[in-house]
């Protein structure tokens, strides 16, 4: 299989693996589907690391050599395939994590655009949007997504002219949000991600949603979303644990109700 879903600790864990560069056709998105789901599912799972085996690639994005020996009605067919898939990491109530290692480019960068954060390594990789020059757009929510996260004029400026760039000044630009030596990446992921998976699920969901339902809207209407998704926490058992602990100097111990 092209894509694995794994668990260790509570952390799940989707692995890219279809040498040599991650390109994917629709039998890895199938899959990606698939794993996400299957992770998402899984009670015991607190946070989706998204991550590849390869030592030089996250992701090349789209097979090229697949969509031009198909037709226009195959390909988007597929590209619509594609947006259901990358939406889902968005639409659960897990956070997802996408560990950047290598090239992360075209749909192999969105990819990572639709996880909730990204981590990468250090390195002379390249991460970018270069489908114009192809002929073609950033289609798998690039578009949409990287304006969102650096700004109009910034996505604009790399999506028009196809520009990638090294991880140090995807991390200037706001591309990834945080940068790690590259032999630390496994081992950071892995401490952010347990941090998340110790902490209260519904509160780290409620906080998730407020945050992808709410910063699009105007100030007023977000602040109501937080108001709402407040509310519940505070009649939880979680809310309760939380709080108790806080004033019994222990740690928490959190059941996600």
């Amino acid at each position: 299989m092209a894509v694995t879903a794994t668990t260790e600790d509570r952390i799940g864990y989707i692995t890219l693996d279809r040498p040599p560069a991650n390109s994917y056709d629709r039998t890895f998105i199938e899959e990606l589907g698939a794993a996400t789901d299957q992770l998402d599912s899984d009670d015991d799972v607190r946070v989706i690391v998204v991550r590849s085996s390869s030592e030089k690639f996250f992701s090349a994005g789209a097979d090229v050599k697949n969509f031009a020996e198909s037709d226009a009605d195959t390909n988007n067919d597929m590209v619509r395939l594609a947006h259901r898939v990358f939406d889902r990491f968005g639409a659960i109530d897990k956070l997802t994590i996408a560990a950047i290692n290598g090239h992360a480019l075209g749909g192999g960068y969105e990819i990572a655009l639709a996880c909730d954060v990204r981590i990468a390594a250090e390195g002379r990789y390249r991460i970018g949007l270069p489908e114009v020059t192809l002929g073609l757009l950033p289609g798998t929510g690039g578009t949409q997504r990287l304006p969102r996260l650096i700004g109009r004029g910034r996505a604009l400026l790399l999506m028009t002219t196809g520009t990638s760039v090294t991880p140090d000044e995807a991390a200037r630009l706001g591309m990834v949000d945080r940068l790690v030596p590259a032999e630390e990446l496994t081992d950071h992921v892995r401490e952010v991600a347990s941090t998340i998976a110790r902490g209260a699920p519904l509160a780290i969901a409620a906080t998730k949603r407020a945050v992808h339902r709410g910063v699009d809207r105007p100030l007023a209407e977000g602040l109501q979303i937080e108001l709402d998704e407040l509310a519940p926490l505070f009649g939880s058992e979680d809310g309760a644990e939380g709080m108790a602990a806080f004033l019994e100097k222990r740690s928490p111990e959190y059941q996600g109700r």
